[in-house]
């Protein structure tokens, strides 16, 4: 296969200082708070009440339509109240479920019916998927059912385990750890489809997992080990499209458009829990790590507080200013520790802030923003024409096709917020 490299990108220090420490469960803790917007689309509807008990892995609340996603309770306890509560990623208020830990750990039935999923047919694993919750687990939380119907036929399916964010581990270590549950999540994608080829896809910084899964998939057909060199952002859809299958996906276009499905490992992992375990998606796995004395890689109950993370690591934040939950580049700041994990969550990083707060400089022409895009934009005149507000000449330059991966704000010797500026300027336009 020949690997044609994508246009632009950086190399930021990788910083995978966690990449040798093994998933560890976190104990959950009393309360958690299960927010009720944890993927693109509709807020789910509450299928609870205050007071009602439920179980480890028991729906409570349910998809409203088709870009929504389901929701199950991580422990078994009591609804103590719904409320709204500061979500971690649109930086607003939105309803909660709290849900009070009795440490029983009681759960629902999690035998399936499904481990021999080739005898059902492929729209009743799509269902099974819907009503275990799954949305992407590498950041965008897209409803993964969805993905899975797509209008157009799939030939491939590209699994992501590129993992190009500094400092996240997480996946490298899903790899490593569940090489087999991953690449049999891989098959069922692929029944669902009736996609002929699977590939996996890493990059070159990830020896141990090229080797475990490499031994898995030589046992399987029609899949594939992929690597590739290092760089940032391989493990966007469109760039990982590019370089594995020299395809272009056409601006305002979808993978589906050029017979392609992108998924990520943990998304992987997650389908084959749902389908073979009867699992349904209430944990993921989580990286720690930056300036801090207790880093590693953890399977997080999805609902638990930043602030009970830091108390059950006993991780020490007084040498460190800054919280982001993702990772360095697409990651988002927080100002507080009260705030949970949702299924997006890939990493909570405690760093020193390294940037000094000061007014950003006037563009000097450089065009390294230019060069580094990887969509081929021009962000240093939308950076402009934001700045200036004028909205006519902002569209022509195609604000929408920005795929927010901060290389542009990186590279800019005037440390112009250009990233964030595009984020401004397609809420304004829409």
């Amino acid at each position: 296969m020949t690997i044609k490299q994508f246009f632009g990108g950086v190399h930021p220090q990788e910083n995978k200082i966690s990449r040798h420490y093994h998933l560890e469960k976190i104990f959950s803790p009393g309360l958690l708070f299960v927010h009720l917007s944890q993927h693109i689309g509709k807020i789910a509807k509450p299928l609870v009440k205050q007071n009602d008990y439920v179980l480890k892995g028991q729906k409570i609340a349910e998809a409203d339509g088709l870009i929504s996603a389901t929701i199950h309770s991580p422990v078994s306890g009591k609804i103590k109240e719904i409320k709204d509560f500061l979500h971690p990623v649109i930086g607003d208020k939105l309803p909660v479920i709290v849900i009070e830990n009795d440490g029983n750990n009681k759960s629902i039935d999690f035998t399936s019916k499904y481990k021999e999923y080739f005898r059902f047919d492929n729209n009743e694993i799509v269902r099974v998927i819907q009503n275990s919750g799954i949305v992407g687990l590498g950041g965008a939380m897209f409803p993964t059912h969805v993905k899975l119907s797509p209008k157009k036929e799939i030939e491939t399916v590209l699994l992501n385990g590129c993992e190009c964010e500094p400092y996240l581990t997480c996946d490298d270590k899903l790899m490593q750890e569940y090489s087999r549950e991953i690449v049999e999540g891989l098959r069922i994608i692929m029944y669902v489809l009736d996609a002929a080829k699977g590939i996996v896809v890493l990059e070159d910084n990830k020896p141990e997992s090229i080797k475990k899964m490499k031994d898995v998939v030589s046992h399987v057909p029609n899949v594939d080990i992929v690597c590739v060199k290092t760089k940032y952002p391989q493990g966007a859809e469109k760039q990982l499209i590019k370089t594995i299958l020299n395809k272009e996906v056409p601006l305002g276009g979808l993978p589906m458009d050029v017979g392609v499905v992108v998924q990520n490992v943990a998304t992987s992992y997650a389908i084959y829990n749902a389908v073979v375990k009867g699992i349904p998606l209430f944990e993921r796995a989580v990286t720690v790590s930056g300036d801090i004395n207790r880093i590693g890689n953890f399977m997080v109950p999805i609902g638990t507080l930043v602030s009970d993370i830091v108390k059950t690591l006993n991780i020490d934040i007084t040498k460190t200013n800054k919280i982001i939950l993702g990772g360095p580049m697409m990651g988002v700041s927080v100002g507080t520790m009260e705030v949970p994990t949702i299924k997006g969550t890939s990493g909570i990083l405690f760093l020193k802030d390294r940037i000094k707060d000061y007014p950003f400089g006037p563009c000097i022409r450089c065009s390294k923003c230019v060069r580094v895009c990887p969509m081929g934009l021009m962000p240093n005149f939308l950076s402009l024409y934001i700045e200036h507000e004028m909205w006519d000449k902002v569209k022509f330059f195609s604000p929408k096709d920005c795929i927010e991966c901060g290389c542009c704000s990186y590279i800019c010797v005037s440390k112009r917020p250009i990233v964030n500026q595009i984020k401004f300027a397609k809420s304004v336009i829409k």
